[in-house]
């Protein structure tokens, strides 16, 4: 078991002095179950992509870009940008799932077919107009995703649109 560091939070300088700050730590930790998180430039979009196509094969989601003069921040902000590959596909709405708690009276999901004929829950990414006033069935959506479970059902799929356009 590792325990990885990978930001100072309580240091209160901008990042780069916070990232030198925590590898001095970690160092004078000494411990070989504590290790900093390896942190990368990439200068051009060319080497990004590269390193985030790395990072993938190695079994990894995706890459958490810093700004190197930002100071800590809890929660999302433009300092801190996550960059993930994805894909994305067309399926057949086939049925709405209603939705519970919140969202009860509405849809809760799509239940869609993809072309493979294999059906799956499509909820993520639909705004409260979609919910109200859900795609008819028979309609095609496109949708995002982030590779294939074993099944072959997407990952992480999430709605983007009402498919306008004719195949």
């Amino acid at each position: 078991m590792r325990f990885m560091v990978f930001d100072l939070p309580m240091h209160g300088g901008p990042f780069d002095e916070r990232l030198q700050a925590l590898q001095t730590l970690v160092t004078h930790i000494n411990q070989a179950w504590v290790q900093a998180v390896p942190q990368t430039p990439a200068t051009t979009h060319v080497a990004l992509m590269a390193q985030l196509r790395q990072t993938e094969r190695e079994g990894g989601e995706g890459l958490m870009l810093h700004h190197g003069s930002a100071h800590y921040r809890a929660g999302r902000s433009h300092d801190l940008l996550k960059v993930k590959s994805h894909d994305d596909a067309e399926a057949l709405v086939v049925g709405h799932i209603p939705g519970k708690g919140r969202l009860a009276g509405q849809t809760g999901a799509l239940l869609v077919r993809m072309p493979t004929g294999q059906r799956f829950k499509l909820g993520a990414g639909l705004s409260d107009q979609n919910r109200k006033a859900p795609p008819p069935v028979g309609t095609w959506v496109t949708y995002r995703y982030r590779g294939l479970h074993p099944s072959g059902v997407p990952r992480f799929a999430s709605f983007i649109r009402v498919r306008t356009e004719p195949f």
